[in-house]
């Protein structure tokens, strides 16, 4: 019961996700800096994200990763549930959905980025997602909810969407941009009203982290 959108940016992952279960970035979003990201959704096991994350940073291979991890013996009784997507530093991204994947569920995949879905009103809203975001404008994260944005309005899911979420990783060893509606009757008009209170200040957060002397303040003194 989940919509997902994977890419790459130059040096930067992100990924944007949907669900009409409650809290779905919490389980699905996968990321590593300088390394790749993934998504690991439908009867989710939450360990396969890590699990693809670590073979990116063991050969860096997204298709090698996502064979490693489908093919293991631990995960033969499972894996056709299961509904994964992969991306490294470089290429397309790779998708895996199993034969016991809920629903009318599709892929796509592009250099860059890869789109996955299961309980989709139409197949064809992997692709509108991919399309959308190739001809969005703006920043990464602008980018990713624009993208998610039109997958709704083609479609989405077969049922209310309850949950949404948006994690960017940069040069840094943390998300640049973590943010989540966890459950709401809108959560992607919601994760739009948060994205414009966070991104004017995301970069003055990165600078703090690294450097809190040049960094300005918001609110009280001794704020996140």
């Amino acid at each position: 019961m989940t919509l997902s959108l994977v890419v790459r940016d130059g040096e930067r992952f992100g990924i944007v996700v949907a669900s009409s279960s409650p809290a779905v970035a919490a389980r699905v979003a996968h990321l590593r800096p300088g390394v790749g990201a993934a998504a690991s959704q439908n009867v989710t096991d939450p360990t396969l994200g890590p699990r693809l994350l670590r073979g990116l940073a063991d050969h860096g291979d997204a298709e090698r990763a996502l064979a490693e991890v489908t093919g293991a013996p631990d995960t033969a009784k499972t894996i056709d549930y299961r509904q994964l997507t992969v991306l490294g530093r470089s290429g397309p991204g790779f998708a895996h959905s199993g034969a016991r994947t809920l629903g009318t569920h599709a892929s796509a995949t592009a250099d860059g980025a890869v789109a996955a879905g299961n309980m989709l009103s139409g197949a064809h809203i992997a692709g509108v997602l991919l399309d959308a975001y190739a001809a969005a404008s703006g920043e990464l994260e602008e980018r990713l909810l624009t993208a998610l944005r039109a997958g709704v309005a083609a479609g989405g899911e077969e049922g209310p969407l309850h949950s949404a979420g948006l994690a960017v990783v940069a040069d840094v060893d943390w998300r640049v941009t973590d943010l989540r509606v966890d459950w709401a009757d809108d959560p992607v008009d919601q994760l739009g009203a948060l994205l414009d209170v966070w991104l004017p200040q995301r970069d003055d957060y990165v600078r703090r982290g690294l450097d809190p002397a040049s960094a300005p303040s918001y609110g009280v003194p001794g704020d996140l």
